[in-house]
């Protein structure tokens, strides 16, 4: 099996991954701001890091996965640093306490994860429960000579950060996980509120004092106010997994300015570089075009899973979401259209079809030595694992397993001899297709909703066949025949083979 490769933001290059520490593995992914619903776009970005968190547990490692809850700081103006709080905000616009609006939304956020399949994270900590740390931080920085205080507010001093790490080649440059330039970052400043507090329009303030009628606020050295949001993560990942870990996801959008004054204010408080490999999930386009409010075609979670929203011809499962995701490498731009996950559901439903095949298959006890057969099968699970291997390209794994889907179904329907394979080729295919599916891409069965109405379920369809069956057998046609088109038109297919009469979801 090839060697797990990451290809690395801040490097441009695949990186061999190799942890700090071995077999253990530190990965922070910025979490949402609990302000409103979270969208498609961010479900991929979450989706993308839950396949690295799955992948990584299987091949051996303990992970601890720390995604954040940001409850606070987040302001309008995320590239200025400037504007209302946009909690507060939205607190301030429904009359309601600023955790209210916190809790509701982190809810609907754990709610939509869940629908997804997304695994909890190891720690899930809120920006508003480390105060006190990030005060800590901020004073770090000011003794190390990075940050300064004006009229209550402390901003960080890129040119001062910039010039002392001309001098240590050996750490990130300021500017170099975004690819921006400094002199046309500082050509394109615009005038901005307190902007004159600012000894370049470059700093961004690590500590905001806000005005008077700012709801969420906290005692410090420098004023009653907020921490900044770039710091919150510096601060939270460095508590939970050292001042250097492994790896740090979040989506493309957050490159600059987020994650390069990540790395600027953790250089200025401890010295390191924090992180050793940057992964960044790519945009959503909807029917090629960007996805935004302004032109129509933004689209809620819950809007896709009801097929309310008007772009929408059908209502879709969240594992059809999940699989259409899986469809392209997470680094590149993935277009949504009523065709793209129409063609998603239909694979989707093909692989789960393979899946609950394997357990009707009779495996080939007989042959305990190698076969001439066994090559082509060991070959393709190989594959599989090096695909994904390849900086978790899913969707070659999917390709992959597509191809042992075919195998499984020719097995499954006679039109391939099972015994022409060993018992060990059997159980490596059986074996990496399952945990493919269900561990490392996190795709579920979504025809039931536990196993008791599985169940019910088997054995009504059981009940169902077995009448058509004896129709078949007096030669009722009439009868035959409208059981089967009355599940078809249920989307419930009814197949008659050599072995009997099996279904499956059309």
């Amino acid at each position: 099996m090839q060697p797990l490769k990451i290809y690395n933001t801040l490097t441009r290059q695949k990186e061999l991954f190799a942890p700090v520490t071995p077999l253990h593995v530190g990965m922070y992914v910025c979490g949402p701001t609990v302000y409103n619903y979270v969208h498609l776009g961010n479900c991929r970005t979450f989706i993308t890091f839950d396949v690295v968190f799955r992948y990584l547990k299987h091949i051996g490692y303990k992970v601890r996965y720390v995604r954040n809850i940001t409850d606070v700081g987040h302001l309008e103006d995320e590239v200025a640093g400037a504007g209302e709080d946009r909690i507060g905000k939205k607190a301030r616009l429904e009359n309601l306490e600023p955790m209210e609006v916190v809790q509701h939304y982190s809810n609907a956020f754990h709610d939509t994860m869940d629908a997804l399949n997304v695994l909890r994270p190891s720690i899930e900590p809120q920006a508003s429960g480390h105060i006190v740390e990030q005060i800590e931080c901020v004073q770090q920085i000011i003794n190390n000579g990075f940050a300064y205080e004006a009229n209550g507010s402390v901003y960080f001093d890129v040119l001062k950060f910039i010039d002392a790490t001309k001098k240590q080649p050996n750490l990130p440059q300021y500017g170099q996980l975004s690819g921006k330039i400094i002199d046309d970052l500082l050509a394109g400043s615009r005038d901005l509120d307190g902007q004159d507090e600012k000894r370049s329009p470059l700093d961004f303030a690590i500590w905001k004092n806000p005005p008077p009628e700012h709801l969420m606020r906290w005692n410090s050295p420098w004023s009653n106010g907020i921490p900044g949001w770039h710091l919150e993560c510096s601060v939270m990942s460095q508590k939970y997994l050292g001042d250097t870990f492994d790896i740090h996801g979040g989506g493309m959008d957050l490159k600059f300015p987020h994650h390069e004054c990540e790395i600027a204010q953790s250089i200025g408080s401890c010295g390191k570089s924090p992180v050793n490999y940057w992964m960044h999930a790519n945009m959503l386009t909807v029917d090629g075009a960007k996805m935004s409010k302004s032109l129509g075609n933004f689209i809620l979670p819950t809007e896709l899973f009801a097929g309310t929203h008007p772009l929408l011809s059908q209502a879709y499962s969240p594992m059809t979401l999940r699989f259409a995701f899986l469809q392209a490498h997470y680094s590149s731009t993935l277009d949504l259209s009523n065709e793209a996950l129409q063609a998603a559901e239909k694979g989707y439903k093909r692989l789960l079809n393979s899946l609950n095949l394997l357990p009707k298959i009779a495996p080939p006890q007989q042959n305990t030595q190698p076969m001439p057969a066994d090559e082509e099968l060991n070959a393709l699970c190989q594959q599989c694992y090096n695909h994904i291997n390849d900086d978790f390209n899913t969707a070659m794994a999917l390709a992959d397993l597509f191809e042992m889907s075919s195998k499984i179904n020719a097995y499954y329907n006679q039109q391939a001899p099972i015994a022409k394979i060993s018992l060990a080729a059997w159980q490596q295919l059986s074996h990496t297709y399952r945990h493919f599916i269900t561990d490392i891409l996190g795709l579920k069965d979504e025809t039931t909703t536990n196993a008791a109405n599985n169940g019910i379920t088997e054995g009504l369809m059981e009940l169902v066949l077995q009448l058509r069956t004896e129709a078949r057998t007096r030669k009722d046609w009439t009868t035959s025949d409208i059981i089967r088109d009355r599940l078809n038109n249920l989307k419930i297919q009814v197949k008659d083979g050599k072995e009997g009469t099996t279904w499956s979801l059309a």
